[in-house]
């Protein structure tokens, strides 16, 4: 008798390119799914960091009996002015306001032209004694500020300058880190860019003025912004180097109402409206230079 094969069924094998083909699809449904929660996550990140700022905003507008009863709300109940109209019509803070601005040109200006120069001369001009400077600027950097107050005192007190315009600015012109910033960014510029212009005669401050100071303007929009955020936002130096109250910053006067000036109670408008104000100066400039303070290396030539 003999054995008969039975057929074996077999089952049939996808072509290559169609399994490829839906390994493809899978990887992109995954890759889909990732980015899906990682936005999902830095949403719900930048709403976190966001909200108090938004509560900032509603609690300005709030009556004192709104904003204590929910302080955390988003929608004022009613919408009231009253604590502008107190800030602006009923207080200091356009004095305030006009200190801080003052103050904040002079300085910004000023830092940007001496901490160029102090990086021009360091990163181009060869004298002895170059290396020591450069690393007492950097060990400047690594001093906590708050140890240099009481000095701060003594020398304008005794330089007859305090309570002045001029006590409050000039410590503030030169900064350690923006002259390391200047001068990085200096060496970046090939030295064969300067030699064209010294060959026809220029000087030194000419070639620093018209050939090396344009091609920095990335770190000169850097030097700006951080000068413009720092000034505006100091305290601790205007505390030490002023106590008229003619000569109060926006610093010092938020920081009066926080500690309870122009009335009693909790006066959560008021003071929440005096910060919102004093942000947005510093906001505008960031919105519109953050790619430039990104961007620092930007534009130097590279050899």
């Amino acid at each position: 008798m003999s054995q008969q094969t039975l057929p074996v069924a077999l089952t049939p094998t996808p072509p290559p390119a169609r399994a490829a083909g839906a390994g493809r699809r899978a990887r992109r449904a995954r890759l889909a799914i990732a980015a899906v929660a990682l936005y999902v996550a830095l949403v719900a990140i930048a709403l976190l960091y966001i909200y108090p700022f938004l509560v900032q905003v509603a609690t300005s507008f709030k009556t004192d009996a709104d904003a204590t009863a929910d302080p955390v709300s988003l929608i004022p109940n009613p919408w009231s002015l009253a604590a502008y109209e107190k800030l602006f019509a009923n207080s200091d803070f356009p004095l305030w306001f006009l200190n801080s601005a003052i103050v904040t040109v002079c300085v910004t200006l000023g830092r940007v032209f001496f901490v160029s120069l102090a990086g021009y001369a360091l990163a181009r001009l060869h004298f002895r004694g170059r290396a020591t400077v450069f690393a007492i600027v950097v060990g400047v950097m690594a001093v906590p500020g708050v140890v240099l107050l009481i000095p701060k005192f003594l020398v304008l007190n005794q330089l007859g300058i305090y309570n002045t315009y001029i006590g409050m600015i000039l410590p503030l012109l030169v900064d350690a880190a923006g002259v390391f910033i200047m001068k990085n960014f200096f060496e970046s510029i090939p030295v064969s860019v300067e030699e064209q212009a010294r060959i026809d005669g220029a000087g030194t401050f000419r070639i620093f003025w018209t050939v090396v100071l344009p091609m920095a303007r990335p770190a000169l929009i850097t030097i700006v912004i951080l000068s413009f955020q720092g000034s505006w936002n100091e305290l601790a130096h205007f505390i030490v180097s002023a106590s008229n109250p003619a000569l109060t910053t926006l610093t010092k006067g938020v920081a009066s109402l926080a500690a309870g000036a122009l009335g009693s109670g909790n006066q959560y408008p008021l003071k929440l409206a005096a910060a919102l104000i004093m942000t947005i100066p510093v906001a505008v400039m960031f919105f519109i230079f953050q790619r430039r303070i990104m961007n620092a290396s930007e534009g130097a030539v590279k050899e």
